[in-house]
């Protein structure tokens, strides 16, 4: 998990890289289109053409390629791509969802165990799901529900080829 993270934020980084020294050359190349294609994000946003022309030649002044970045393709310090922070945050709450059911194997019947680890996988899913909604301030019903939902699918699914080719997953 970690590592798909890690390479899927990497590949995020890289597109965000490109954009950024693409960006470089064009205001080296054509610094007044880049300053018109600006001015027009700031009329698209609700300023008067002649307030959004003096708001791009300011923020060109100070920092042409940080304002091109955020206004213009949307990328920040803050919001940037960062795949060893994504990797570690994804082995984390894997290494944690995935001991939460483990932990019942101790308890549970051995006659039960692909029941109990199933719907307490889904019974943790749910909830953490909650969690992470709740964190984020968006629907806690509905993250609940999904995660539910395509979790289900995925043993659904993992349980089928098992069958198909003979062995218990």
């Amino acid at each position: 998990m970690a590592a798909g993270e890690y390479v899927s934020v990497s590949s995020q980084s890289d597109t965000e890289n490109a954009d950024l020294e693409r960006e470089r050359k064009e205001l080296a190349t054509d610094g007044v289109h880049e300053h018109a294609e600006l001015a027009a994000i700031y009329v698209g946003r609700g300023l008067d053409a002649a307030l959004a022309d003096q708001v791009a030649a300011q923020l060109m002044a100070k920092d042409a390629l940080g304002a091109h970045a955020r206004d213009e393709l949307g990328v920040s310090d803050t919001f940037s791509a960062r795949p060893v922070q994504a990797a570690l945050a994804s082995a984390a709450t894997f290494a944690v969802g995935a001991a939460m059911p483990l932990l019942l194997v101790v308890v549970a019947p051995a006659s039960a165990l692909v029941w109990t680890v199933s719907g307490s996988s889904l019974l943790f899913l749910a909830l953490l799901g909650s969690l992470a909604a709740r964190a984020g301030g968006s629907s806690v019903v509905r993250a609940a529900v999904r995660v539910t939902f395509w979790g289900a699918l995925a043993m659904a699914l993992t349980a089928g080829v098992g069958a198909l080719f003979g062995a218990t997953l």
